[in-house]
């Protein structure tokens, strides 16, 4: 896996620390550990294939278009919310805390897909085709998850 590109990006996305999380943390691997250690960051990257020019989420070890290896590439954070559903009943921690919550496929700018909680909203108003801007949640120094907020 190469080493993230240096791609102009508008800038970090927010990074909002999380205390005393309860749910289960990504285990980095060898082919995602730099998207998480971006994340933590305030950088969403996704792969970009130097063969054939395949954009794809989540991160694998080779392109799903052509089997090249592909590189990184920083994206911009914004998106548009493709579908979504309201979870409202859930007995796990530590989302049992949180429903309703709304969990939704955005496109991305730069076109791959990607799922991750729309929040900071009621899930009334999360509709299909609306925008949507990244906002990293850091679970620790090393890792952070994108989630959505409504543009």
């Amino acid at each position: 896996m190469t080493e993230p590109t240096s791609q102009a990006a508008p800038g970090p996305i927010e990074i909002v620390d999380i205390k005393d999380w309860a749910g289960q943390w990504p285990v980095p691997d060898p082919v995602d550990t730099h998207y998480w250690q971006a994340a933590a960051r305030g950088e969403l990257l996704i792969q970009e294939c130097p063969a054939c020019g395949n954009r794809q989420h989540y991160p694998r070890a080779l392109c799903i278009r052509c089997g090249a290896t592909p590189g990184w590439l920083s994206a911009s954070g914004r998106g548009v919310i493709y579908s979504y559903t309201v979870v409202r009943q859930m007995g796990m921690a530590p989302f049992s805390e949180w429903v309703p919550y709304v969990v939704a496929l955005i496109d991305l700018e730069e076109g791959p897909r990607m799922i991750g909680n729309v929040v900071d909203c009621e899930p009334e108003l999360v509709r299909i085709g609306l925008p949507v801007t990244a906002v990293m949640h850091r679970l620790s120094p090393e890792i952070a998850a994108p989630e959505w907020r409504l543009a």
